[in-house]
C-alpha cells in the first residue's frame, strides 16, 4: 500500500508519522480560494480536503496508482460561524487572538482518502472546542511577536507558545494541532488499511 500525505504541513508530517513510517508527502497546488464557503463549515472544510487529495492525484503517475491511497486534510478555525485563517498580518493576527480571547471557539479537520485503484473517496470531518483564557494586550503582542501566529489558521499554534491560552478543550486534541489522528485511523481501518 502507497500512502500519500498531499500536505505541505510539518505538523501534518510529524503527526502521521505516530501512525505511519511508511507513506510520501506530496505538497498540493490546489487553489483554496476556488471553494466558496456556503455558511457550513464542516461541509467547506471537507471540500478543502477533498481539493487537496484529487489535486495531488494528478501528479501520479498511473503505473503508480495501484494500491496508492492520497491523504488530502484541510483545518479552520471557527468563532460564532466566522472563519478564521491564517492572518495575513501581525495587525490580523492580533485581533483575531483578540477576539478569541476568553471564548470559545471551534477548530475544524477535513480528512479525505482518495483510493486511486477504486477511484472512490472517503471524506469526514473532526471538530474540537477549544475555550480560550481572557487573554492581555500585552500577552498577546508578545505571542505575535514570535511569528509563531502568522501560518496557523486562527492565528495560533496549540503545540507552541500559545498552548498556555487554552483553559480547556473538548474533543480531539491532535484535530486541533492539524490532523485528527483517531478519525484519521478508523477512516483508514474502514478502507481495509491496517497501520
Amino acid at each position: 500500500m502507497n500512502l500519500i500525505l498531499a500536505s505541505a504541513s510539518e505538523r501534518r508530517v510529524q503527526l502521521l508519522k505516530r501512525i505511519s513510517k511508511d507513506f510520501k508527502v506530496m505538497i498540493s497546488d490546489f487553489d483554496e480560494k476556488s471553494v466558496p464557503f456556503n455558511g457550513s463549515v464542516s461541509e467547506y472544510v471537507i471540500s478543502l480536503a477533498r481539493g487537496k487529495a484529487e489535486a495531488a492525484s494528478k501528479k501520479i503517475d498511473i503505473t503508480e496508482a495501484l494500491d496508492t491511497l492520497i491523504i488530502g486534510c484541510d483545518t479552520l478555525v471557527a468563532l460564532n460561524g466566522e472563519i478564521l485563517e491564517k492572518p495575513s498580518s501581525e495587525v490580523e493576527a492580533y485581533e483575531m487572538l483578540k477576539m478569541l480571547s476568553g471564548n470559545t471557539h471551534k477548530v475544524y479537520s477535513g480528512i479525505a482518502i482518495y483510493d486511486l485503484s477504486l477511484k472512490t473517496m472517503k471524506a469526514d470531518f473532526e471538530v474540537t472546542e477549544v475555550k480560550f483564557s481572557s487573554l492581555s494586550d500585552l500577552q498577546i503582542n508578545k505571542y505575535v511577536s514570535t511569528g509563531d501566529c502568522m501560518d496557523k489558521a486562527g492565528a495560533y499554534g496549540i503545540q507552541g507558545e500559545a498552548a498556555v491560552f487554552v483553559e480547556g478543550i473538548n474533543g480531539c486534541f491532535y484535530n486541533v494541532v492539524g490532523l485528527p489522528l483517531n478519525k484519521l485511523y478508523k477512516m483508514l481501518k474502514g478502507m481495509g488499511v491496517n497501520l
